[in-house]
């Protein structure tokens, strides 16, 4: 009997070519799929932190974050002082890190007791005329998220913002074009009570000659179109709300809030 015919060696490179197709096959998925995996890996590092996420990043700020980046050494505001004139503010005090005693008159510390204290940062910036002086703080508190937004929603019902007995204190640095702003200089003032973070900001502006306010405006009402006031048209409403406006900023950029408003207490 015939022995049976042996596979062609024709037929041979039919079982390689298939081989090599399944090869090149499971190489495309593991390509692309690490090629997707790094995409989304870079997709998810880049994404905007949750509010959650972000409001627990606020309480960190103030030790996480470069003082030059919180209080900037030069501020340029263009466009923002009175009839849209450009401003320009200067550093010249940075006040050591520290609690909330003696920061506030006696009745805004009370009103803001309720928020907790972590840690105090102020600085002192003068503008460039050095006719104007203007202290900025910013309180990490221990609030939680509902606390802040109580404590906000109680100064804007209350209008707490506005009451000239409710002020925050200067940073009076020796030496310096502030040495003389204390309590009978401030002119011009705001305090919010951030409501996205676990932050109140502050500022107070007064006149660099060292000259007494019998009347201080809120910087929200200073800023109003046709005010006439002493504050209002020497720029002093515009030179604490502006200032507040870049530190409130800054410690929103440095802990990822999606919030983009401000959140002022009138």
């Amino acid at each position: 009997m015939p022995a049976a015919p042996r596979p062609s060696a024709g037929r041979r490179p039919g079982a390689r070519l298939l081989g090599a197709v399944a090869c090149l096959v499971l190489g495309i998925g593991l390509i692309g799929g690490a090629a997707v995996g790094s995409w989304l890996a870079d997709d998810s590092a880049d994404a905007t932190p949750t509010a959650e996420a972000a409001f627990a990043k606020g309480h960190d700020v103030w030790h996480n974050t470069p003082v030059d980046t919180l209080f900037p050494r030069t501020v340029n505001g263009l466009g923002v002082g009175p009839g849209g004139a450009d401003r320009t503010w200067t550093r010249i005090a940075v006040a050591p890190d520290s609690g909330c005693t003696d920061a506030y008159d006696p009745k805004l510390a009370q009103a803001l007791a309720t928020a907790g204290c972590t840690r105090l940062l102020r600085a002192t910036y003068v503008d460039a005329t050095r006719s104007s002086v203007i202290t900025v703080g910013a309180q990490t508190t221990k609030a939680d998220q509902p606390g802040m937004m109580a404590l906000n929603t109680r100064f804007s019902t209350k209008s707490l913002g506005t009451r000239t007995d409710l002020l925050p204190l200067p940073y009076a640095a020796k030496g310096t074009p502030a040495a003389g702003f204390g309590r009978a200089q401030r002119a011009s003032w705001t305090v919010r009570v951030l409501i996205d973070l676990p932050v109140i900001v502050y500022a107070v502006s007064g006149f660099a000659d060292g000259r007494a306010i019998s009347e201080p405006q809120p910087a929200e009402a200073a800023t109003r179109p046709g005010a006439t006031t002493a504050p209002a048209e020497s720029g002093l409403g515009h030179d604490a709300k502006d200032l507040a406006d870049r530190v409130e900023a800054a410690f929103r950029k440095a802990s990822g809030s999606p919030t983009q408003t401000t959140e002022t207490a009138p």
